[in-house]
């Protein structure tokens, strides 16, 4: 993990250096600009190890860990128990390393956090922590539920940049890769329609917090691209909470399958050879990787073993940017209530009522009628308004 960290950011001065602007470099690695002006300092201070991590080793030691770290400790506890993989107080410093989690707890820190959590000990089953119930969408038949993920850029021969919307339809392990020049907001709806074409259109669009997927953070209510190609198809689309990318874990596993098996083996000289290739690699993958969640079968056995019928987008014409604003439908946000008692809705602050800190909340919001609603474990706690632009 500490080797590929330490490559983003020669990578990401390098890219400055080619004059590239600050702001894309963020965007596209997932990194704030905080991060980058940091190591660009270190870059400039004129020290051959710039790039490697430093001490972290604090001046003074508190008798507890800040509480947010801890729950965030107690959430991939679960999620690694959830998954089957191993949990104990290693694993766990792994999986934090690996989500960027500064900072980051000692493997001795963390088991004491797991024994005044009382984690520590043999269980029949998973652990489920009481009241801290995550609003997980079922995905038990195909077409459910979609994750799609947007990684890149890469740069191949010629200077051809490009990213690739991925996506993994969860039931079936089927896949789409979608590779676009740039991720404005035409391309961001013809990637997605162009994925539906092929694993056609699910009931629920699962992604991150990009706003590319949501449209702006200066008109927040202003449903964008993405939002208002869901709505007008009958797909709601679900993003997942700030911070916690591994509830995008099945499609962001795939983006490493993705790296290793496209990006590192591929020869590709042209745009023409990036779009044949993708689909080629997308093809392989549903034919022949096969999954052990799947009982062995490959995503398109599955798909066939399922007899679920699809629904496939009318007609091949792919809608145009600007689409015309939604007058029904609901899209959700997932966001963890913390000590301030607050929610954000794409940067927007709002008041969640006191049953709800330190818990997982789903906000719907209802488009028709212009309001935005709080349930805690399924069940409706709060009511806002909420004027859609």
């Amino acid at each position: 993990m500490a080797g590929r960290v330490e490559a983003d950011r020669v990578r990401a001065i390098q890219r400055y250096e080619d004059q590239e602007s600050v702001s894309a470099i963020c965007s596209s690695m997932g990194y704030s600009r905080d991060w980058f002006y940091r190591w660009l300092k270190r870059y400039e201070s004129g020290d051959p190890d710039w790039y490697r991590e430093r001490s972290r080793r604090p001046a003074h030691v508190a008798l507890r860990t800040a509480r947010d770290i801890e729950e965030i400790v107690k959430k991939v506890r679960l999620e690694l128990v959830e998954d089957e993989e191993f949990s104990g107080a290693q694993a766990i410093c792994w999986r934090l390393e690996e989500l960027g989690v500064r900072p980051c707890p000692s493997v001795r820190t963390i088991n004491r956090i797991l024994a005044r959590s009382d984690l520590i000990r043999r269980r029949t089953g998973p652990y489920v922590p009481s009241g801290k119930k995550y609003p997980k969408l079922p995905a038990a038949n195909a077409g459910s539920l979609h994750q799609s993920d947007f990684v890149g850029p890469y740069y191949l021969g010629r200077g051809l940049r490009f990213y690739s919307l991925n996506s993994v339809d969860l039931a079936t392990g089927r896949c789409a890769t979608e590779p676009m020049r740039t991720r404005d907001a035409q391309a961001t709806v013809t990637a997605f329609w162009r994925t539906w074409t092929r694993l056609g259109i699910p009931e629920f669009q699962q992604v991150d917090n990009d706003m590319v997927f949501y449209g702006s953070a200066r008109h927040p209510r202003g449903l964008g691209p993405l939002v208002r190609l869901c709505l007008m198809h009958d797909v709601e689309p679900w993003f997942i909470p700030l911070a916690e990318p591994w509830r995008n874990g099945v499609v962001e596993k795939f983006n490493d399958i993705w790296r290793q098996k496209f990006v590192g083996h591929v020869q590709l000289s042209s745009e023409e050879d990036l779009q044949a290739e993708s689909l080629a690699f997308e093809s392989r993958h549903n034919s022949r990787y096969r999954y052990s969640k799947l009982n062995g079968k490959t995503p398109i056995e599955a798909l066939k073993a399922s007899r679920v019928k699809l629904r496939f987008p009318p007609g091949s014409e792919t809608p145009r940017h600007p689409l015309p604003r939604p007058d029904k439908g609901q899209y959700h946000l997932v966001r963890f209530v913390r000590s301030e008692g607050q929610f954000d809705v794409f940067g927007e602050k709002f008041r969640a009522p006191p049953e709800c800190v330190y818990e997982y909340v789903c906000l719907t919001i209802d488009v028709a009628n212009e309001r935005l609603k709080v349930l805690l474990n399924w069940k409706q706690v709060d009511e806002h308004p909420y004027d859609l632009k």
